[in-house]
């Protein structure tokens, strides 16, 4: 096996096709196949199943995927070295968030990072902490934008500590209301999102034993205040997610405070790429400068 046939296996999981990948990495269509097909012959399994709707790995696929994952990612971040040496600031960075993230800090990452560093590529990849602390692992971003209670482990940097607040319909506590404690919170009507994507949310109703009746099951944030907005029920939020959104719903701080600390995950943040290493620092001095 190569560190092309290596490479080859990596895009068609990311793009989810054989064509596709045979297009973007500029082969032919029987290239690309006559490399997994060398891949399969010499590991004795097959690795890709294809159907209709694509492509999606066996069962050997995914367990020697982590592994060739990590070898692409660190030729890559051996060639960005080289360039880095040379005096050449170029390379590409893969950056994983969180919905709120995405909304509320990398448009200004993006646009702020671009004008610096003109030469270097950045990919984002939106998902829950689950998909990101999965991306990490296996090498499909270089760093992930998460909550430190689903590091599960991996080096974790914290950059910032995001209050979480009671979100409620207009009116819904009697006015003069300045604070909502745990007691405030039992027996309501709750708007939860999953715990793939509100961990830290669901340990706060752990740690004060609140059994809230759950109205809706929501996935992102924004469908999330959508439902409180029209009166479905209350929900506890991480402040960054109502950050520069305008809705007809009143925010509350808890009492006894409570927040969710942000940070960045990575494989080894000893042994990032030039251009990761340049994104941390980038997003880094951002929050030190209040631009974000």
């Amino acid at each position: 096996m190569t560190l092309l046939s290596y490479e080859i296996f990596q895009t068609i999981i990311e793009q989810g096709s054989f064509a596709k990948a045979a297009q973007l990495l500029h082969l032919t269509p029987s290239a690309v196949s006559h490399s997994i097909s060398s891949m399969e012959e010499e590991i004795g399994f097959p690795l890709f199943i294809r159907n209709k709707n694509g492509v999606q790995l066996t069962s050997a696929g995914e367990q020697i995927s982590p592994y060739l994952q990590k070898i692409v990612q660190a030729n890559t971040s051996l060639l960005q070295t080289v360039a880095q040496m040379k005096g050449l600031q170029t390379g590409t960075v893969k950056v994983g968030c969180v919905n709120s993230v995405c909304i509320a800090w990398m448009p200004a990452i993006i646009e702020s990072f671009s004008e610096l560093h003109p030469q270097i590529e950045l990919e984002v990849y939106q998902g829950s902490y689950t998909d990101v602390n999965g991306w990490v692992r296996n090498g499909v971003i270089d760093i992930g934008i998460v909550s430190a209670a689903v590091d599960d482990g991996l080096p974790f940097i914290p950059l910032y500590k995001d209050p979480l607040v009671c979100v409620t319909p207009k009116g819904y506590f009697p006015k003069g209301t300045k604070t909502i404690t745990p007691a405030d919170l039992k027996n309501q009507p709750f708007v939860i999102q999953q715990d793939s994507c509100d961990v830290d949310v669901i340990n706060y109703l752990s740690d004060y034993k609140l059994d809230v009746r759950a109205n809706c099951h929501i996935l992102d944030d924004q469908s999330a205040l959508a439902m409180v907005e029209c009166g479905s029920g209350i929900s506890i939020m991480p402040e960054l997610v109502i950050k520069n959104i305008v809705r007809k719903v009143d925010i509350f701080p808890l009492n006894p405070e409570q927040h969710r600390t942000l940070g960045i995950l990575s494989l080894n943040p000893d042994f990032l790429s030039p251009a990761s290493a340049v994104m941390v620092a980038h997003i880094k001095n951002m929050l030190k400068e209040g631009k974000i």
